[in-house]
């Protein structure tokens, strides 16, 4: 046991230096463009349901920068200036981003810009039982992500009313895909004999519900939340008890601290995507939110087997 106490103060320690080493990016440098609407967006998959709802009659701002996590990222002067020249802004809503009500507190009340909460009217998770507090990481749900692009045609056809059929054809094909989506996940996933995923981040209770799966989490809610000595034993108990072979971790945060305990419980590790945003090099190779989530199906089939 002491010996077990020294590797998980070790962790500890390495996490702190992890931590330490992440700095922050640039915003987006993109720019409102004249005769169409401008819609910004807080952060990757917001912006491509509205890409692929708009289509050629809008332009899509996304704030975060690629290979950007976006849970601590704080808009910039210049986003700030674009948000409030476009005709939409979208965010995720249920404390996703912490800056926002900031924001919306600044801007003036004859401003003509519409806000969208992505969020509304999907089926949240609550994570207290005491106070309305909910896991925000909606749109892995592919259902709760329909209703998220809902959202945003609906506010599309609001701001463009002349091209009303446009967003509602695009809509359509494109709830198609995460209809289809979803069934690839519900048809693959209930043949797999085990149902517990070992994550570093606590950002799958949708997709876990949805499909029938159960996930534990080294850090919590938030990608860079700090966790304790029981934390890691615990991983390091369910990982045996659900005889895992992998454990998840994400892009856009440093992998060494699941890659450490991985060693140590004698597992190797594997990318499990929340979506958050993308890295270049996927952008570069034309991946969007339903290619990832392909991607993710791949892994946790992989890993469930």
């Amino acid at each position: 046991m002491r010996k077990m106490a020294v590797i998980y103060i070790g962790i500890l320690i390495l996490f702190g230096i992890v931590l330490a080493g992440c700095g922050s990016a640039s915003s987006s440098k993109a720019e409102i463009v004249q005769g169409k609407v401008n819609v910004v967006t807080s952060f990757y998959p917001l912006y491509d349901f509205a890409r692929h709802i708009g289509g050629e009659y809008v332009n899509v701002i996304n704030l975060v920068p690629a290979g950007v996590e976006p849970h601590d990222w704080s808009p910039k002067s210049r986003d700030l200036k674009n948000m409030t020249k476009a005709q939409l802004f979208v965010y995720q809503g249920a404390g996703f981003e912490g800056w926002v009500q900031d924001f919306l507190g600044s801007v003036s009340a004859d401003s003509s810009l519409k806000v969208v909460e992505a969020s509304k009217g999907a089926e949240l998770i609550k994570t207290s039982e005491n106070k309305e507090q909910f896991d925000p990481h909606a749109w892995l749900s592919p259902l709760n992500a329909v209703k998220m692009a809902n959202n945003i045609k609906n506010a599309l056809v609001e701001a463009d009313p002349a091209h009303k059929a446009v967003f509602e054809q695009n809509y359509n094909n494109y709830a198609a895909k995460l209809m289809n989506l979803d069934e690839r996940y519900k048809k693959e996933l209930s043949q797999t004999s085990k149902k517990a995923i070992a994550v570093s981040h606590q950002a799958f209770a949708y997709l876990c519900r949805d499909y029938g799966l159960t996930q534990l989490s080294i850090m919590g809610l938030s990608p860079d939340s700090e966790p304790t000595a029981q934390d890691l034993k615990k991983m390091n108990e369910f990982i045996k008890e659900n005889e895992i072979k992998y454990i998840f971790f994400e892009e856009l945060v440093s992998d060494k601290l699941a890659k450490t305990l991985a060693k140590d419980a004698k597992v190797e590790t594997m990318v499990l995507n929340p979506l958050e945003g993308l890295t270049e090099e996927q952008i570069k190779a034309g991946d969007d939110y339903i290619s990832i989530m392909d991607k993710n199906l791949i892994n946790l089939l992989k890993a469930l087997q």
